[in-house]
């Protein structure tokens, strides 16, 4: 992994300084061995672990800079000045101007830090998307920072304690969302968002957000053009002159991708994909179609269950917090192969589905709100008790699926996004100890989800969803485990629908365009019919979800793994005992596909707990 780390508010020299930084550093290129450079001055440092090309350190007196990543500056008088006087230089007279001004002035995926010792002063950044990290904590009148908590846990400020909030939100979600993490008083940056830190003091602040022009008045044939214009220059850019390939799920995403690359590179790109022996997972069939289509030199491999149980102790160590979602398996091996053959950067196709409309519940969540337009006095005084009343309903299926629908309907966003949701179905009180909850908020996960979702300005239900994906889904979520699949693997990855210019243009199509009636990602298909393999098109979503329940059932070994987990769990005092000993005993067997999700889930706390302490 490359990355950044760094503080200000402490130390006794710059040697001492430079050797702690280098200590804090240590963990960013375990994997990558790139490089760790850093500057330091009587109080504070900052290193950055990068090639050449993505790491900018930069020292103007008591001013230090640091950038992590491939940071571009978008107004072009400003890159031409950094071409003629170097990067830092710009950017550190643009930080006199302001830190939403300098934040404003970069593009791509990156980590700022710019320590201004002179004025007592520290601003942390990270992208639009938040597809680079930005952690911190505050320790007195000091601040400490980096792009993982383990190097935030190296310093001597900020040791680690951890946060029971953050584990009971782990298990509702499978991830901890931002800005929270699994560490007291550590917090993480949300996407777009910045950081200014004075005399003990640190405020965040969004210098960029989501706008959706939902009145758009162009027309599909100009928008058509303008969308494979974008597609083929964040392409192009994303290549950066290292030989690259692509992941290939055979989805709409991943194979837009790996078509523009042959398009772009004028001949086949190194294509990658996963398959499964397990009915209903395996997707290799479509990305097959996809490769045939394209002329891609296609590599496969197929997962097994020893393959899974390999890989678990290995993702739980490359996650610097409990993560559970369970295709960063899959998407490790994929890397790995690609690796294997040399190549530097793998594309990922993340991004498509939160820019253009592509999720399944977007259409459901479309039917749901029709519910909501119905009078509420038809509503309450005919149709619910109709329902709900009627003698025998239960026992008649139409009746049965109305309740349902009138039942969820009737919750409101975003919590109705959660109905189903793992740990809600069981009840905490029935998963947790007494002692586990009685230092935890059971409110917050949906409390968090609705703040999120609150701060959206559009009109519309569609993208007022995408907004809430783009933090939960996408940053929380997939970004974090393609990212970490690909630090494990030791290959770079980069995510051309993340382009800030792709970003805008999406954000300019109107709400139909992206959800017509229940047709998912709408203008996206129709501008690629004849591009993609209709196939391609027309193929219900899917993506490199792991049969872990499936294998569970028959593979000893792997069950044995989880089991093993699953008991040394129990004296942690976190999960019941009598819960795990259910679900083992007595849920998986009901459900396997089902119930071991929750497995899995609860496998990777107690793996990620092993690994730490091995770390330490």
């Amino acid at each position: 992994m490359s990355g950044i780390c760094g503080w200000m508010g402490y130390g006794g020299g710059a040697a001492e300084n430079r050797r702690l930084a280098e200590e804090m550093g240590a963990p960013l290129a375990r994997f990558d061995r790139a490089p760790l450079a850093s500057i330091q001055r009587g109080r504070s440092a900052v290193a950055v672990a990068a090639a050449a090309d993505q790491a900018l350190l930069y020292q103007q007196d008591k001013l230090l800079l640091a950038v992590w990543g491939e940071v571009k500056l978008r107004d072009p008088e400003l890159a031409e000045q950094a071409r003629i006087h170097g990067a830092g230089q710009v950017l550190a007279a643009r930080w006199r101007e302001g830190a939403q001004q300098v934040c404003a002035a970069l593009s791509g995926g990156f980590a700022l830090c710019i320590i201004d010792e002179d004025a007592g002063e520290t601003l942390l950044a990270c992208d639009r998307m938040g597809t680079v990290p930005v952690l911190y904590q505050v320790a007195g009148e000091a601040l400490v920072f980096g792009s993982s908590a383990d190097v935030i846990l190296r310093h001597p400020l900020t040791p680690a304690r951890l946060d029971h909030q953050g584990l009971y939100n782990y298990t509702f979600f499978h991830m901890v969302p931002g800005p929270d993490t699994v560490y007291q008083n550590q917090q993480r940056l949300l996407p777009g968002e910045y950081l200014h830190f004075k005399r003990g003091k640190a405020a965040t602040a969004a210098y960029w957000r989501a706008q959706f022009d939902e009145d758009g008045k162009r027309s599909m044939a100009d928008l058509r053009q303008e969308f494979r214009a974008v597609l083929r220059s964040s392409v192009k850019d994303s290549m950066g002159g290292r030989k690259v390939g692509a992941f290939l799920s055979g989805g709409t995403d991943s194979s837009t991708i790996a078509g523009v690359m042959c398009e772009v590179a004028g001949k086949g790109a190194d294509t990658y994909s996963i398959g499964f022996e397990a009915q209903g997972y395996d997707e290799m069939a479509f990305a097959r179609i996809a490769s045939r289509h394209f002329g891609t030199t296609h590599h496969e491999y197929y997962v097994t269950p020893d393959d899974v149980v390999a890989a678990i102790p290995q993702i739980a160590s490359v996650f610097d917090q409990p993560f559970g979602n369970a295709s960063a398996v899959p998407a490790f091996y994929c890397a790995r192969m690609a690796k294997a053959d040399g190549i530097g950067r793998i594309f990922g196709g993340d991004g498509g589905d939160e820019l253009f409309g592509g999720n399944e519940r977007y259409s459901k969540q479309h039917i749901f709100a029709l519910y909501g337009r119905v009078p509420s006095l038809v509503r309450k005084a005919l149709l619910e008790p109709a329902v709900f009343n009627m003698p025998g309903g239960h026992l008649i299926n139409v009746v049965r699926k109305a309740r349902s629908y009138i039942q969820q309907a009737s919750v409101p966003m975003p919590a109705r996004l959660e109905t189903y949701n793992l740990l809600e179905r069981y009840g905490a009180k029935e998963v947790f100890t007494a002692d586990f909850l009685a230092t935890t908020n059971s409110a917050a996960p949906l409390a968090g989800l609705v703040e999120t979702y609150g701060r959206s300005e559009a009109k519309s239900l569609i993208n007022r969803m995408l907004e809430l994906d783009l933090k939960v889904t996408l940053a929380d979520n997939d970004l974090p485990k393609v990212s970490k699949a690909c630090e494990l693997a030791g290959i770079e990855v980069a995510f051309p629908f993340l382009n800030d210019e792709m970003v805008a243009f999406a954000s300019r199509l109107t709400p139909q365009q992206k959800l017509n009636g229940t047709k998912l990602r709408y203008f996206f298909k129709e501008s690629l019919r004849g591009f993609l393999p209709d196939e391609i098109i027309n193929k219900q979503k899917h993506g490199f979800g792991l049969p872990f329940g499936v294998w569970l059932q028959h593979h000893k070994p792997l069950q044995q793994l989880a089991i093993d987990s699953l008991t040394d769990l129990k004296a942690r005092n976190i999960v019941r005992p009598e819960f795990i000993d259910q679900l083992v005993g007595h849920h998986l067997k009901e459900h396997a596909g089902y119930h071991g999700t929750m497995v899995w889930v609860l496998m990777m706390m107690e793996q990620w707990f092993q690994q730490r302490r091995a770390a330490a």
